[in-house]
């Protein structure tokens, strides 16, 4: 006993120190503590010298790219370390930069801000996973291209593989959505699919093709233990199986870019190819294990990305459920028993996967195990065609007729997946959990499936135990967000933007440009109505609303009077009293005029231009009189 209290002992010892020297490596690898850092740096910056680390992602008005810090200059030039994250004007000439490429670049990037309205994708959070604190939005002709660089790396040659491969791709398949899903499927960009093709593939359960993942590299393995069977027989034949199957592995990482997404799955089944010639002396988690040891080594920040915690779930729950489920059934067919492995693989992993897909996505696809019966073959179909077109296209010949098989396939698993979206109740929408709701119910599975493996009554009571805790902290939200009255001024760039929400019932209000750019309300306004419960929103009238004179609308609400002035050159009233005056579109002509109001809060909403709410900022401040611009402030939020 005093033995196996030693060796516990030990192992917790053991384990402490793994977990002490892990922290000490994260704090080494977030620049921001670098003295050099942009965050550190006091003087205000005139120009920088920058190298390209990412390939341009286009954008409506703008080219986005990461830059990496060289120096700066503010009285004088000095080293500085730092990343940035670029929007560069399209009139640029982005397309002929090329990876590691220096640029000298006029003005200084400024601090990401936290999210503005509430419930928003906290994009700063999620760039400083990635140590970038920075971004900057650039002219064309504040930026000068400075030259290549004077040692490339294997990066760059990547990237030029990939360039390469996607213009065969734009040159031999034609249409704008096949095109999007071949660079998605084959290299793992997703730049350029549209957002009806991304809601197609989520509410058919079918989201997980559109990324090079563990199952594309899977599949390519799958391929070469195929193709290489023969070599089985020989004692050396594992062995040069395995080789084979890293070089190819890594030619088809090389070619995708060397993408972080990319990286993770094939250094994944790099461990598995090479753990696969011990045979026996093998342990499938052990692999798993030393394989996220090794990318956390290199990036301790990859246990934050979603594809990360994903994949290693899927395969996971793949790993260990994936047999007890299959031998539950056997069948004698061919064709039956394929079915039920594509049925088993896809329950596994959605099991493995279920309370994260509820937290990052919202969502549960209803017919994911029927669409992916259909859309797991398909999507391997457009793989291997897509490998074949681009292992063929420099003959012109075999690459137009390849292309259009790639085409074809990519049409029909388009059509399979539009029609399973077009099912009614394709998916349950609108769901809301927080992350300790994401762990609970993580635990309630665990626990259902203990029951079944060890059949304990201990492990039914630890389930009822997650799922009274799951269901208290429901209700604190409920009571919280959802059961309450509020009034929202969003805080959208350009746009004015207001909403009333009462026990899921919601007023909307904002210009009629806003209402027609579904990307910027799915970003900004979505996630608080998620957080609130909305399941109906009227936009068409407002029944308290009242329009006392041309530019000026009057809303009653919860016995408040609110002023909404959005009209250019319009008189304001002398002796007017209301609660809250809401001033859009620049509309008041000087700040002695909105002093005729009188109103115990004055806001500023998106709409109003930035030299114009600083003028009015600077006067209010000389007046004593506090005000609130949601583009400086965040969103403007009244809780009955």
């Amino acid at each position: 006993t005093s033995g196996n209290s030693f060796g516990t002992i030990k192992g917790a010892l053991g384990l402490g120190l793994i977990f002490l020297l892990g922290y000490i490596h994260l704090l080494l690898q977030s620049d921001s503590r670098s003295e050099d850092h942009l965050l550190n740096s006091k003087e205000p910056i005139l120009y920088y010298e920058a190298i390209i680390k990412s390939a341009p992602e286009a954008k409506a008005n703008s080219w986005k790219i990461e830059l990496e810090l060289l120096s700066a200059k503010t009285d004088q030039w000095h080293p500085v370390k730092g990343k940035v994250l670029a929007y560069v004007s399209k009139k640029s000439e982005v397309l002929k930069w090329r990876y590691e490429d220096h640029l000298l670049i006029q003005g200084a990037p400024y601090e990401l801000k936290p999210p503005a309205n509430p419930g928003e994708f906290d994009f700063k959070r999620f760039l400083t996973f990635k140590n970038i604190y920075h971004q900057h939005y650039i002219p064309a002709e504040n930026i000068k291209w400075i030259g290549p660089a004077d040692l490339k790396s294997i990066i760059y040659y990547s990237h030029q593989a990939r360039a390469w491969a996607s213009d065969k791709i734009d040159t031999y398949i034609h249409g704008d959505q096949e095109q999007a899903i071949a660079m998605a499927l084959i290299l793992g960009v997703t730049d350029g699919i549209d957002h009806e093709v991304l809601n197609a593939y989520a509410a058919s359960g079918a989201m997980h093709v559109l990324a090079v993942s563990g199952m594309h590299v899977g599949i390519i393995y799958a391929i070469v233990l195929f193709v290489l069977k023969p070599l089985n027989r020989y004692a050396w034949g594992r062995w040069a199986i395995a080789a084979i199957g890293l070089l190819l592995l890594w030619m088809f990482a090389f070619v995708t870019g060397l993408t972080p997404s990319v990286l993770r799955a094939v250094t994944m089944f790099s461990f598995m190819v090479v753990a696969r010639p011990f045979n026996r002396g093998t342990n499938i988690y052990n692999t798993l294990a030393a394989s996220a040891f090794v990318l956390l080594i290199y990036n301790p920040y990859l246990i934050m990305s979603v594809g990360f915690q994903l994949s290693y779930l899927a395969v996971l729950g793949i790993v260990y459920l994936y047999k007890p489920i299959y031998h539950l059934w056997e069948i004698k067919n061919r064709i039956g028993d394929w079915i039920w492995q594509m049925t088993c693989l896809s329950l596994v992993a959605q099991v493995a996967t279920f309370s994260l897909g509820l937290l990052y996505f919202h969502q549960f696809p209803v017919y994911f195990l029927a669409s992916n019966l259909f859309v797991i073959p398909m999507s391997t179909m457009v793989l291997v065609f897509g490998i074949v077109f681009l292992s063929v296209s420099f003959i012109a010949p075999l690459a137009q007729w390849t292309g259009q098989l790639t085409e074809w396939s990519i049409q029909l698993l388009n059509w399979t997946v539009f029609k399973t979206e077009q099912l009614p109740y394709s998916r349950i929408a609108d769901i809301h959990i927080n992350t300790l709701q994401c762990w609970l119910l993580m635990g309630l599975l665990l626990s259902l499936i203990f029951i079944f493996q060890f059949r304990s009554v201990k492990w039914l009571y630890t389930a009822v135990g997650f799922t009274v805790l799951f269901t208290y902290f429901q209700w604190v939200h409920f009571s919280e967000s959802v059961s309450t009255e509020k009034w929202i001024i969003y805080s959208v760039n350009g746009h004015r933007a207001m909403e009333w929400i009462s026990h899921g019932q919601s007023h909307f209000y904002a210009d009629s440009t806003l209402f027609n750019e579904a990307d910027r309300i799915r970003f900004h306004i979505q996630p608080n109505r998620l957080l609130t419960g909305v399941e109906r929103v009227q936009s068409d009238s407002i029944p308290f609303q009242r329009e006392v004179k041309k530019g000026i609308s009057l809303f009653y609400w919860n016995d408040k009077v609110i002023a909404n002035v959005h009209k250019k050159e319009t008189a304001l009233p002398s002796i007017a009293s209301v609660d809250y005056v809401v001033v859009s579109n620049n509309a008041v002509a000087s700040w002695n005029e909105l002093k005729k109001v009188k109103a115990n809060q004055i806001i500023f909403d998106g709409s109003n231009s930035k030299w114009w709410m600083d003028k009015m900022r600077k006067q209010a401040l000389a007046d004593s009189i506090m005000i609130h611009s949601v583009m400086d402030d965040g969103a403007f939020i009244v809780t009955n």
